[in-house]
């Protein structure tokens, strides 16, 4: 068995592992990637007869405090921002359509919440802006709402924007303080959602060539079978052909994989807690057409049944071939809902008539569909009896985690993002 040593030997090559290893690798640090399948782990982007899918809409949220403008800035990264339109975004209220209050402009015209609920909506949004409410971390925002007697119309606006950006049917079980701390980074930033021209794999390929210019090194198709630890430090990722020693070490796979690699060693119980926590699982159902069927909208949310639908082709034109289409569906799921046959068929039908209802004749033009019924939005769902992993735990010192299942800023990739330039930063530090 070879073995190779480096400074930060880091595992995962998703997008926390990319950013982690393109960061460090630019401040000096000899730096090797390990990935057992192909980099971008759940943020991919598959190529089908001409259109180009995401797993997952390439979206990132408050992208001018985003960790990736900080990424883009000091590394170099050539992104191609496309920014999501607020004023052509749509709530679908059964018998009615009406503005999603993503700015100040939408919250005055949005049919949502009228008279004097606009303003105690519009009080609340501005005591989060100023630090004014926090929520509390033992109280879920359900509770929070209660003991503030805030009223009906005030909740349920408050409930619906959790649902639509926490990609859940459960928003009443969010932590109140995760909320707060949420809508106080999207409210106060000039630019709430925008999109990766060319997708995740364009973000990718500008990771891989950060890290390749610094003389990083990148190995795919590599499995890391185990860590070997040596009293209170690891000192080597274990895969079957070698071993890979090194000085720190980033481990930036989920926790259920994390289980495996770190067993009989004295993460392996801490690290198990988190390894049955229940992720955020969506149904998507993404349609390439051949033309475009134009409607004054981009994105549209049914609020009856939690489901989304982003014109991605709108922003990236990268992704369908010319004069082509590509629409994204997103349809939430309870807890209680993933896996069930009968539930995903439910949710399949809702979402062909929702496309029926604002896209109609989507399916003379339909080329191809793309549907996953059990897509990971995130590895770990935030609710009141599940919380993010720590960065590191006192067991080993020289070890550290990345992805959106760790303790980091926002939400979905963010957390990713966020994660691993607080990691490197603590490394960089050493």
């Amino acid at each position: 068995m070879t073995t190779n040593h480096y400074d930060v030997v880091i595992v995962g090559g998703g997008l926390a592992g990319l950013s982690a290893a393109a960061y460090l690798s630019s401040k000096g640090k000899k730096v090797v990637l390990l990935e057992r399948g192909a980099l971008g782990g759940r943020a991919v982007t598959l190529k089908i007869k001409g259109f180009n899918f995401n797993f997952g809409a390439h979206a990132i949220y408050g992208r001018d405090t985003s960790v990736l403008k900080t990424f883009e800035k000091e590394l170099g990264l050539n992104i191609d921002w496309q920014d999501f339109n607020p004023n052509k975004a749509r709530y679908d209220l059964g018998d009615d359509l009406t503005a999603v209050p993503a700015n100040v402009q939408g919250l005055f015209r949005t049919k949502l919440v009228k008279g004097f609920d606009k303003v105690l909506f519009t009080f609340e949004i501005l005591k989060t802006m100023l630090k004014m409410e926090t929520g509390h971390p033992h109280l879920s925002i359900q509770k929070w709402m209660e003991k503030q007697n805030v009223s009906e119309e005030v909740k349920e606006m408050m409930l619906t924007l959790a649902s639509s950006n926490f990609f859940t049917r459960e928003p009443e079980k969010i932590p109140s303080d995760v909320f707060f701390t949420y809508y106080r980074r999207i409210f106060t930033t000039n630019k709430p959602v925008a999109y990766i021209g060319g997708g995740w794999q364009a973000l990718i390929e500008e990771f891989v060539r950060v890290i390749e210019a610094n003389n990083g090194t990148i190995m795919t198709k590599t499995k890391v079978e185990s860590f070997r630890v040596e009293n209170d430090k690891v000192v080597a990722a274990v895969t079957p052909e070698a071993e890979f020693t090194g000085d720190e070490f980033i481990s930036c796979i989920p926790p259920k994989e994390m289980t495996k690699v770190f067993k009989d060693t004295k993460l392996e119980h801490a690290i198990a807690q988190y390894a049955t926590y229940e992720p955020t699982v969506v149904v998507v159902y993404d349609i390439g057409l051949k033309q475009r069927i134009d409607v004054p909208y981009t994105y549209i949310y049914d609020k009856q049944n939690n489901i989304f639908i982003t014109d991605i082709s709108y922003y990236d034109k990268t992704c369908v071939p010319e004069g082509g289409q590509l629409l994204q569906a997103t349809a939430y799921l309870r807890q209680s809902e993933v896996g069930v046959k009968e539930v995903v068929e439910q949710r399949k039908q809702e979402i062909e008539q929702l496309y029926d209802k604002h896209f109609p004749g989507w399916r003379e033009e339909l080329v191809v569909p793309r549907v996953s019924t059990r897509a990971v939005v995130q590895e770990i769902k935030w609710t009141m009896n599940q919380e993010a992993l720590p960065i590191s735990l006192p067991d080993y010192r020289n070890l550290f985690f990345a992805g959106d299942w760790c303790e980091g800023q926002g939400q979905l990739s963010e957390l990713s993002f966020s994660s691993a330039y607080e990691v490197s930063k603590l490394i960089l530090s050493k």
